[in-house]
């Protein structure tokens, strides 16, 4: 372990994936993951790190991957991310110190300010940018800055 990261938590579209949503003729939604963030969630997962999905999205392509991850906690259709980081850090005992994020746009403003370590895609917005201490990954949203957030960051390299 580099850190005393407890609760590792990312946000969906323009983290996890590139921030495109593509659509089929007949309205299907499609959305592009990253498998290499997918293994660094595996790895937080088996270092005992508990892991983390907010967004303010609603879908079904969502909650399927975070079933495959195995993501301990999964909230979608959140408004307001912040309130609802500052409740699970209560119930599970754990300290905003020991709290890391990755988001990259407005709605994840308020929760990358609290939290104790936290970082952006390298196309995040630049006002998530400006945030104090946030790291900023040198990979785009989809394209493995949450793995670099997590190799980097929070776990050793295997």
């Amino acid at each position: 372990m580099k850190n005393n990261i407890k609760l590792f938590g990312c946000d969906v579209d323009g983290t996890l994936t590139d921030a495109g949503m593509y659509y089929t003729e007949n309205g299907d939604e499609l959305k592009k993951f990253n498998t290499r963030d997918g293994m660094g969630i595996k790895l937080l997962r088996e270092s005992g790190i508990i892991t983390l999905i907010i967004t303010s999205e609603n879908t079904k392509i969502v909650e399927n991957r975070a079933k495959k991850l195995k993501v301990d906690y999964l909230y979608q259709g959140v408004q307001n991310k912040l309130e609802l980081i500052k409740e699970l850090l209560s119930k599970l005992n754990i300290d905003r110190s020991e709290f890391a994020y990755i988001g990259d746009d407005i709605n994840d403003k308020e929760i990358l300010e609290f939290a104790g370590l936290k970082a952006c895609p390298n196309d995040a917005m630049d006002i998530i940018k400006k945030i104090d201490n946030i790291l900023i990954m040198s990979k785009k949203g989809g394209e493995g800055a949450v793995r670099e957030f997590i190799d980097n960051y929070i776990i050793q390299e295997i």
